[in-house]
């Protein structure tokens, strides 16, 4: 099979026997004049790990709310396991939040090559590139005792987290070093 075909079929057997499968030959219903920017992006020009500025909006009330592709592994090429995804998704929201005024939320990738980053006002990728070099740091030195939300009570999947991978991939994404810059390397 080609790269480019769709691919259809069951992709996995769910524990209550209901099958979960992939099949891009269905479609779906999509308003012709809407334009996702992520689905825009060359994922084949793009060299993480990266920080980009996606957009920034404005609210009703003059809000500004920005949000960046925060690109920690080259999209196609690698992606970083559930588990260890998890613990830096719960790992990122407590070291970005004190380092990045108006932080609001920094969600994973479905493709889990990185993170949605959302925050009040405006900020640059360099600022936001640097914050994410301090996190990640603050990462590789921590203990399971330091991973938030990893309790059935604070976590709706509590048992799937793995700090060792969460680590791994953040020691990985500082040895490459982190570009302002999706396209060129610009490390801070």
């Amino acid at each position: 099979m080609e790269k480019s075909q769709p691919v259809s079929g069951i992709y996995g057997l769910l524990s209550d026997g209901i099958y979960c499968g992939i099949d891009f030959s269905l479609g779906g219903v999509m308003e012709k004049d809407v334009v996702i920017e992520s689905f825009t992006l060359d994922h084949t020009r793009v060299i993480a790990p990266y920080v980009r500025l996606i957009d920034t909006q404005k609210g009703e009330k003059g809000d500004i709310v920005s949000n960046f592709d925060i690109r920690l592994t080259q999209p196609n090429e690698m992606f970083i396991p559930t588990a260890g995804m998890h613990t830096l998704e719960h790992l990122l929201a407590l070291t970005l939040r004190p380092r990045i005024k108006g932080y609001l939320d920094c969600s994973p990738f479905g493709c889990r090559t990185g993170f949605h980053l959302l925050t009040f006002n405006e900020h640059s990728s360099h600022e936001v590139a640097l914050a994410l070099k301090e996190a990640l740091e603050e990462i590789v030195e921590m203990k399971w005792e330091d991973v938030p939300g990893t309790k059935e009570k604070e976590c709706g999947n509590y048992r799937d987290h793995s700090l060792f991978c969460a680590q791994e991939y953040a020691r990985l994404v500082l040895s490459k070093g982190i570009s302002e810059d999706p396209y060129v390397r610009k490390i801070v």
